[in-house]
């Protein structure tokens, strides 16, 4: 696919920094978020209009999934309603249309990782908003991608918290201060340099449709940290275990969702290495960029 001319929504977020570092040889769109919100149809279809782009990525949503849960509406605003308008902005011009979703459309029932094929079905107000922007992209034609991911993770913050989980802890862990991470939630760490890289090949490609894009294995959230600890030289750090029920967290989250890829070997992409490389990579990362902050 000739894709050289690509609009980023959410260009400078976690996962849109890294499409940015990704696809740094081609001509990107960057808009900020005040100029083009998701949700305003008007500024939307300008930008489709002016800027003409091969490829319009979403990588914009409303995920903080507590929130949602209290207040569902914004979510389905801007993961549903804004991902259908959006959809259908660019089948009408031509222009090819990926958008960024969850492993909490699954319910984590299913006792092992969950493929492209598996029948949705969200726990969460968040997880359902995410699922109903999947069906309704679905709805505008064939040239479109939805990449979902889990456990997004990188040494660039969200746009709503401003920090990663995993920089959070870390943070605590060098400040000498306990953590509590729960045993009983699995998932598949997705290291947003990598996710970006496949999203790239997907486009180059031309691979349509419903990919998995994560780091291969699954590990708990207790798991994860332990590792990050112990390769950062912080396994003296106080880490305690505990269950989600311990948590006095009201939210109904999967506790079982890894991502399994199915799709990449007929399209002659590269797997994403391990879980636990893409950690090293992070750390590595988190190393210089805290070099270059301090010289």
């Amino acid at each position: 696919m000739s894709a050289r001319r690509i609009a980023i929504l959410g260009g400078s977020g976690q996962l849109g920094s890294a499409l940015g570092a990704a696809l740094a040889e081609r001509e990107l769109i960057l808009p900020a978020h005040h100029e083009v919100p998701v949700e305003d149809r008007d500024a939307l279809t300008r930008l489709l209009d002016e800027a003409r782009p091969d490829v319009l990525i979403n990588c914009t949503a409303f995920h903080n999934v507590d929130v949602c849960e209290r207040d569902p509406a914004p979510a389905f605003a801007i993961n549903a309603l804004a991902v259908d308008g959006a959809a259908e902005a660019c089948a009408a011009r031509g222009v090819a249309f990926a958008t960024i979703s969850t492993d909490y459309v699954f319910d984590g029932t299913l006792g092992r990782a969950y493929r492209e094929d598996d029948a949705v079905g969200p726990r969460t107000a968040y997880g359902a908003s995410k699922a109903a922007g999947e069906f309704l992209t679905r709805r505008h034609g064939d040239r479109h991608w939805i990449v979902r991911t889990s456990g997004l993770f990188g040494t660039i913050g969200t746009s709503n918290k401003g920090y990663t989980l995993i920089e959070k802890v870390l943070r605590q862990a060098e400040r000498g201060e306990p953590t509590r991470m729960v045993t009983d939630m699995t998932f598949s760490p997705s290291y947003a340099p990598h996710v970006a890289r496949a999203v790239r090949d997907l486009i180059d490609t031309e691979a349509f449709g419903t990919h998995h894009v994560t780091n291969a294995g699954a590990c708990s959230w207790y798991d994860f940290v332990e590792a990050a600890f112990a390769k950062s030289h912080l396994a003296h750090a106080p880490l305690e275990p505990a269950t989600y029920a311990s948590m006095n967290n009201r939210t109904r989250r999967p506790m079982y969702s890894p991502l399994e890829n199915t799709t990449f070997a007929a399209a002659g992409i590269t797997p994403l290495p391990a879980w636990q490389s893409a950690l090293d990579e992070f750390l590595a990362a988190r190393k210089a960029r805290s070099a270059a902050v301090g010289a």
